[in-house]
């Protein structure tokens, strides 16, 4: 679960990160996916495992122990990380007896038929407003000696999820270090602990909270895994060619300052949101897909970061589904894959086998009809680009002009007097400019973005009786 108190804006203070867990020797990383129920139209947890099935998906990651979900995945071959909730660590930490019950009871009860392979013992723990930042070690202690005694700890790993807000320093990322008051109270002890049982640091990771509370300093080719300059770390001399990787390394740095070189990193959380508010820049379908296609393809390369180039990289994708019971910002409902219907929000390779078949931006099939439900036609189909209605006036005023100016849109229709003047707002003539120039390119992937005030729709748009085109 997003914990948006973790998300504020500090200018390339952005989250945290990663890598491999399990299967170090892999040549690839592997991709899993958060199943989140904050909502009251999700499908069945029955359901939930043969749509994981029929994506390829073999990992998945909960936020409780919910008996029906977990029984649910028995003898499903997916390896599930399950959570003990925060209001659960003063408990958990004042007595094993307690965390004796409740591996007894929420564990070992469905293990091995529910492949359960960790276990995440609170979440964002630091930035949690009811203080139980002081219960976590002591909690993850009890937890792993009740494993233990079950003899359970040799297949079951303990982590802790936690935000990059956790960082005093990430930019550049070689300077990455832990916030002070931090360190010896809890990190130091987590990170031992993690040693100790040879488990790894689950980390949140969020490159569009870090682009968007700093977009004029944030190339969104740079988040977005696309082709960009790059950034030199004035530190190392490192180039990164994303935000992603920087993040990462901006983590591996603080551990090694404390000489924890050793421990491994998971991405227990990391993903872009189809929708926002209009202050939550680059909110979109388009650029959603661009950031999760992206990523997946990037972790089954099996290519690690700069700092760490031979340690592939292992993903859990936020989220599986669209949650409407989330608050906060319109983002935070907008996070997922798939709509509760069980179709797809966009299209994105999710396997090695996509990857290969996928067109040579690696996103895939990326388009979003004006009705929120996906359409099966491909981008190679009929696909139109418009505005998105939830983008600022002065945002989308500047992106058509660009479009009109130096993009080489055809705006003539959209003139006084001309075809497509009326109606004479500004979300109609920019869905016109910005399917002028998405056409003209060829409806290239990225071309319906103008600064995440566009979206790509399988839908025909209908403003007036303007007609759109579909090529020139």
């Amino acid at each position: 679960m997003l914990c948006k108190l973790s998300m504020a804006p500090l200018a390339f203070s952005f989250f945290f990160i990663l890598i491999t867990f399990f299967s170090s020797s892999s040549e690839a990383g592997s991709v899993g996916i958060n199943y989140g129920r904050v909502a009251n139209d999700l499908p069945t947890p029955a359901k939930v495992v043969e749509l994981l099935k029929a994506q390829g998906l073999n990992r998945v990651k909960l936020y409780d122990t919910d008996a029906t979900v977990l029984t649910a995945f028995a003898n499903s071959g997916i390896k599930v990380v399950v959570a003990m909730p925060n209001e659960l660590l003063a408990n958990a930490a004042a007595d094993q007896s307690f965390t004796d019950a409740w591996v007894q009871a929420n564990i070992s009860t469905y293990y091995p038929a529910t492949q359960i392979e960790a276990i995440a013992v609170g979440n964002e723990v630091f930035v949690d407003p009811n203080n139980t930042t002081k219960f976590l070690v002591p909690a993850m202690k009890n937890v792993h000696a009740s494993l233990t005694k079950y003899n359970l700890d040799k297949n079951i790993k303990i982590s802790s999820p936690i935000a990059l807000s956790a960082l005093q320093n990430s930019f550049p990322a070689s300077s990455g270090s832990f916030k002070t008051e931090l360190v010896e109270p809890v990190i130091k002890p987590m990170l031992d602990l993690l040693r100790q049982t040879g488990s790894y640091l689950m980390v949140n990771a969020y490159p569009f909270f870090a682009y968007a509370a700093n977009s004029d300093k944030i190339s969104l080719d740079y988040a977005l895994f696309k082709e960009n300059p790059g950034v030199v770390d004035s530190g190392n001399g490192l180039k990164y060619t994303n935000l992603f990787d920087a993040q990462i390394d901006a983590v591996f740095a603080a551990m090694s300052a404390l000489k924890y070189e050793d421990v491994k990193i998971a991405v227990s959380e990391t993903g872009w949101p189809s929708a926002g508010d209009s202050n939550e820049i680059g909110a979109s379908p388009d650029n959603a897909a661009s950031y999760n296609g992206n990523l997946v393809k990037r972790v089954m390369s099996g290519s690690g970061t700069p700092l760490k180039q031979n340690e592939s990289l292992d993903v859990f994708l936020f989220a599986l589904f669209n949650e409407n019971q989330k608050t906060g910002p319109t983002s935070e409902r907008n996070y997922g894959l798939f709509y509760p219907t069980e179709k797809k929000v966009y299209d994105i390779p999710l396997t090695a086998e996509e990857i290969k078949e996928a067109p040579p931006s690696g996103v895939g099939k990326s388009q979003v009809p004006v009705s929120g439900e996906v359409s099966t036609t491909t981008s190679k189909g009929q696909t139109w680009c418009v505005a998105s209605g939830g983008s600022s006036e002065k945002k989308l005023q500047n992106a058509l002009n660009y479009a009109c100016g130096e993009g080489g849109a055809d705006c003539t229709p959209i003139q006084p007097g001309a075809t497509c003047y009326n109606p004479n707002t500004l979300e109609a003539h920019a869905s016109y400019a910005f399917n002028s120039y998405y056409q003209k390119k060829a409806r290239a992937s990225g071309t319906c973005d103008f600064g995440g005030t566009a979206y790509v729709v399988t839908q025909p748009p209908k403003y007036g009786n303007c007609e759109f085109p579909t090529g020139y």
